[in-house]
């Protein structure tokens, strides 16, 4: 039976995602070796509650409901993957920490030159209660980092290579690199 592979992601810019439909027709290959569930680009949005063998995690954690998805994720995958940077190191998304959380919602949403007098900052229990940017690792325990922004597709493609056919993948040498 292919391994299943869930993804999902948090704070993020869709970078890593869309790196991921680059791997092209390389995707068939993965589709093939693995049984590919949830992900954002597809209907099913959550990991199969029975578990997958692996789940992907793009973006960081920077609202309540990203801890809720990081922890979902962590407990239905064996093995999880923070793919980018922002999941591995908590990327540009982290900048924020550095002036406080409101202050940065503050001039996003409410001060930025291009905001009319209606603008206010969003509100929602779907969004969750705003956070300090964190890496996916701050959250939970992570098995593999593949760091990048947003990685390569020959890198991504490696990966899910590898995973789909049992094999950990090692992050180093030629896929190990920025562009």
């Amino acid at each position: 039976m292919p391994p299943k592979i869930s993804s999902d992601w948090l704070g993020a810019c869709a970078g890593c995602h869309m790196s991921l439909l680059d791997i092209d027709e390389r995707l068939i290959e993965i589709a093939e070796a693995a049984d590919i569930r949830a992900t954002p680009i597809t209907d099913l949005k959550r990991p199969d509650p029975e578990g997958v063998e692996v789940g992907i995690l793009s973006g960081a954690v920077n609202l309540s409901t990203h801890v809720e998805v990081a922890k979902r994720m962590r407990e239905r995958a064996k093995i999880l993957v923070a793919l980018g940077d922002c999941a591995v190191f908590g990327g540009v998304i982290a900048q924020r920490n550095l002036c406080g959380t409101l202050a940065a919602l503050r001039r996003a949403y409410l001060e930025a030159e291009s905001n009319d007098e209606s603008a206010q900052i969003p509100e929602h229990p779907d969004l969750g209660v705003p956070e300090d940017v964190r890496a996916l690792h701050e959250v939970v325990p992570v098995d593999v980092f593949v760091p990048g922004c947003p990685p390569h597709a020959d890198v991504i493609f490696y990966v899910l290579n590898e995973l789909a056919h049992g094999r950990m993948p090692e992050i180093k040498d030629e896929n190990l690199h920025w562009e």
